[in-house]
C-alpha cells in the first residue's frame, strides 16, 4: 500500500529578485511524499507553484492537495489535475522517484551518474544598472559563455547600454546573449525594440509581448530580427488540439519548457513533439523549484541529449534549499555522485 503525505516549504531568496512582474523575496513549494508501506521505499515530488504566473495560483490549492493525497491513501483515482499543473507534475515526479528508487535514477544518463554536466545560461536578474553590471561581470568571470538578462522593467536605454557593454568586450562567438522580456513590450512598440536589440546579435528574446495575443505575436515572429521564444504563451493551454493551433498560428522560432507550469514531463514531451512538427527548437528552464524539482528537470534535459544551454542554474538562489548533489561548476550544472541528499521533511 502507498501512503501519501504533503509538506509545505517556503523557499527564501538570498536577496530580492526582480522581473517585469515584480520582486520575489520568497517562493512556496509543496512536497508530496509517497511511501511504500511494504518495502519502505519513498518517492518525493515537488509542486512548484510560481505566484503570479502558474495557472494554479488560485484558492483551493492545499484543498486539492488534500484530495489527491486522500485518494492515494484510499487507493482511489485522484481528481483530474488538468487545471492544477504543478500538482500534476509533483505527483508524476514522486511516482517516478518511488519507481526508480533513487534521486539519481529518474532519467539515467551520464549526467545523473556524475560523469557529464549540462551547459546552462547564467541568469542576470533585473536591478539597477550598477548591480546588473556587477552580476554580468561575475557570471562571465566564472566561466559562463551564455547569459540571460531579464529586461523590460527598468529604463530600456539602460538595458541597451548593458548589452552594448557586453558586446564591446565579447563577440557573439565568445558569449551568447539571451533576453527575457516577460511580456513587457506592447505590440506597437515591440518591432522597434526588437530592431534596437538586434544590433547586439542576440540569441533570442523570450515572450516580447504578453501571452494570448496570437495574431500580434505571429506578426512579430514572421518578421523578427531575433529568434522569438514563447514562454508564458504555453501556460494554461492543456488541450493537444489547442496547443497545435497556437503553434501553427504563431509559428515561433523556439519554445521554452517549464514542466511545473505545463503539467509535467508528459506535457513537456507533447510540446517538444509539436515544436518539432512546426520547425521550432526548444530548451528547458526551471520555474524556481528547489533542488528536488531542479534535479528532476535536469535529468529530463540530459535524457533528451540537449545541445544548447538550458535554464537550470537556479539552485543557488535560496538560503534554505534542500541539500543535494547538484552544483554549478563554471557554465554547467553537475550531479556530484559522491554527495548525499538531505531531505528535511
Amino acid at each position: 500500500m502507498i501512503k501519501a503525505t504533503w509538506h509545505k516549504h517556503t523557499l527564501k531568496f538570498d536577496r530580492p529578485r526582480g522581473t517585469s512582474r515584480g520582486w520575489f523575496k520568497e517562493k512556496p513549494s509543496w512536497f508530496i511524499k509517497l511511501r511504500d508501506e511494504k518495502t519502505g521505499k519513498v518517492g518525493f515530488g515537488e509542486c512548484g507553484l510560481l505566484p503570479g504566473l502558474s495557472v494554479d495560483d488560485k484558492p483551493g490549492y492545499e484543498e486539492m492537495l488534500d484530495k489527491v493525497v486522500g485518494a492515494i491513501n484510499r487507493q482511489m483515482p485522484f481528481p483530474v489535475l488538468t487545471s492544477w499543473p504543478s500538482i500534476s507534475f509533483g505527483i508524476e515526479m514522486a511516482q517516478l522517484h518511488l519507481e526508480k528508487g533513487e534521486f539519481s535514477e529518474l532519467f539515467p544518463s551520464a549526467f545523473s551518474a556524475g560523469k557529464a554536466g549540462i551547459e546552462i545560461n547564467g541568469l542576470i536578474w533585473m536591478g539597477d544598472s550598477k548591480t546588473m553590471k556587477r552580476e554580468i561581470a561575475e557570471k562571465l568571470q566564472s566561466g559562463f559563455t551564455c547569459i540571460k538578462l531579464k529586461i523590460g522593467a527598468v529604463d530600456f536605454d539602460e538595458e541597451l547600454a548593458l548589452l552594448k557593454m557586453i558586446r564591446e568586450e565579447f563577440s557573439p562567438d565568445e558569449v551568447v546573449i539571451r533576453v527575457d522580456a516577460n511580456g513587457a513590450f506592447s505590440p506597437d512598440e515591440a518591432p522597434q525594440k526588437l530592431n534596437q536589440l538586434s544590433v547586439f546579435e542576440l540569441h533570442s528574446i523570450e515572450q516580447p509581448i504578453k501571452a494570448g495575443q496570437w495574431q500580434e505575436m505571429a506578426a512579430l515572429c514572421a518578421d523578427t530580427p531575433i529568434d522569438i521564444a514563447l514562454d508564458e504563451e504555453l501556460i494554461g493551454i492543456h488541450d493537444t488540439t489547442e496547443r497545435k493551433k497556437m503553434m501553427a498560428t504563431v509559428r515561433p522560432q523556439a519554445i521554452i519548457l517549464k514542466p511545473s507550469l505545463l503539467g509535467g514531463f508528459r506535457d513537456s514531451n507533447e510540446w517538444i513533439s509539436i515544436a518539432r512538427e512546426m520547425g521550432a527548437y526548444w530548451w528547458l528552464t526551471s520555474a524556481l523549484e528547489s533542488n528536488i524539482g531542479l534535479n528532476a528537470i535536469s535529468q529530463f534535459a540530459a535524457h533528451k541529449d540537449v545541445q544548447i544551454p538550458q535554464g537550470l542554474g537556479t539552485g543557488g538562489l535560496y538560503t534554505n534549499n534542500v541539500d543535494s548533489p547538484l552544483e554549478v561548476e563554471a557554465n554547467k550544472i553537475v550531479y556530484r555522485s559522491d554527495k548525499n541528499w538531505v531531505i528535511p521533511f
